[in-house]
């Protein structure tokens, strides 16, 4: 799991960077602490996909949290962004003294930081005591946070509009890929014991992050901020493999993550290749008429649209299906039945954006400056969802490898 997981962060990694080169230089952020900070958060990330000890993987998870909370104040004169990063570093820091709370009360009960040893004593000696339903709570709480999940959202929606668009397609891509490996290593494998309990923690994380985010973000006249709401309700599908408590369920939910970072990775993309010095293409009037000024990026953004909405063939549709295929199969009807209602009413504000680039007289009629390798990288992305989405069993495959290998 962990190798594949690494290869997706490496690839995600990289588009970022095709995509953020000419964003960054206009805007005078192209320095070496940029590509840095980027490249200690790739090892902190690293770190959480590997690390089979409590200790190891909360070093990880700082070294991540820290690297972003600076690259989010990086363009120093932006006071929106420095708004921004002090609110991701206060509440960030609260959820990670939530996590080392609840770790330190697992240590006390098990004796161990070792997540093989802490499940090796709760299957033995080791009664489930109410101590470890408080550890367990706390770092459930920490890793919502970490994941963006209700009611730890607080900062999603602000940091995503805040931070410069080249630090936001880093923040909401990639990282998931690593909090996703931190819920498996952490519940699945190190405290599967306590499966019912978290288990019920999960499924109320997830029907109020699908609630949630789908309905503010009908409400959103900014793109990056609809985009950060559109993540919450992303993470509540992505919960429901994970509460299934199922092979199958941690199998679909890592081909979830996996498809919501292709997705994001190509919509804030195109946020980056419509920006220019001075202008940021972040409001949604921004992408009036697109059509009628490149018709190709317009059909990109059709593509990832439809994909965000779970409209077939494209992958965001197979995602969710598995997901929610995995719930039924975990006797979960009822949730079943609403996620499909809250997906229709979250179909809406996607097929706004459509209808703004293709019905819609275009405001800014500026020719389209962007590198070709960008243009090529977007492209490739975006078609990537329609092409997996028609065949995507090579990808699933993949992912029904890495989990069996790794928790059976």
């Amino acid at each position: 799991m962990s190798d594949v997981l690494k290869l997706m962060i490496y690839l995600g990694t990289s588009l970022i960077f095709v995509y953020s080169r000419q964003y960054i230089q206009l805007r005078e952020m192209f320095r070496g602490e940029f590509y840095a900070l980027v490249l200690f958060a790739v090892v902190g990330m690293m770190i959480m996909v590997s690390g089979q000890n409590m200790l190891t993987l909360y070093v990880g998870l700082e070294l991540l949290s820290l690297s972003l909370y600076a690259l989010v104040a990086l363009d120093r004169d932006n006071a929106r962004a420095t708004e921004a990063a002090m609110k991701y570093f206060v509440l960030g820091a609260l959820a990670s003294g939530l996590l080392l709370y609840g770790m330190s009360m697992i240590y006390g009960m098990t004796g161990s930081l070792n997540i093989a040893d802490i499940n090796t004593a709760l299957m033995g000696s080791v009664k489930i005591h109410a101590v470890l339903i408080l550890g367990l709570v706390f770092i459930v709480a920490g890793l919502a946070f970490k994941l963006g999940a209700v009611p730890f959202q607080m900062w999603v929606p602000d940091v995503y509009e805040g931070s410069p668009t080249a630090i936001t397609i880093l923040i909401s891509s990639v990282p998931k890929l690593a909090a996703f490996a931190f819920v498996i290593r952490l519940l699945v494998q190190g405290l599967p014991t306590l499966v019912a309990d978290w288990q019920q923690m999960l499924m109320i994380m997830a029907v109020l992050s699908i609630i949630v985010g789908n309905v503010t973000a009908i409400a959103q006249t900014n793109l990056k901020r609809m985009l950060a709401y559109s993540t919450i309700s992303h993470i509540g599908f992505m919960l429901y493999g994970l509460m299934s408590a199922s092979m199958n369920g941690f199998v679909y939910a890592m081909f979830y993550v996996v498809s919501y970072v292709l997705m994001t990775l190509a919509g804030f993309g195109m946020i980056l290749l419509l920006s220019r010095k001075g202008f940021e293409a972040e409001q949604l009037d921004d992408l009036k008429g697109l059509n009628q000024r490149s018709p190709w990026h317009a059909f990109l953004m059709l593509i990832v649209m439809f994909s965000m909405a779970g409209v077939p063939p494209t992958l965001g549709f197979y995602a969710k299906f598995t997901v929610l295929q995995a719930a039924l199969q975990a006797g979960y009807l009822w949730l079943v039945v609403f996620a499909v209602l809250m997906a229709v009413i979250g179909a809406f504000y996607y097929l706004r954006v459509i209808k703004l680039m293709y019905f819609d007289e275009p405001i800014d009629t500026h020719p389209i400056q962007a590198p070709i390798d960008m243009r090529i990288a977007l492209s490739v992305n975006a078609m990537a969802l329609l092409v997996f989405g028609l065949m995507p069993q090579k990808l699933m495959e993949l992912c029904a490898y890495a989990i069996t290998r790794s928790l059976s």
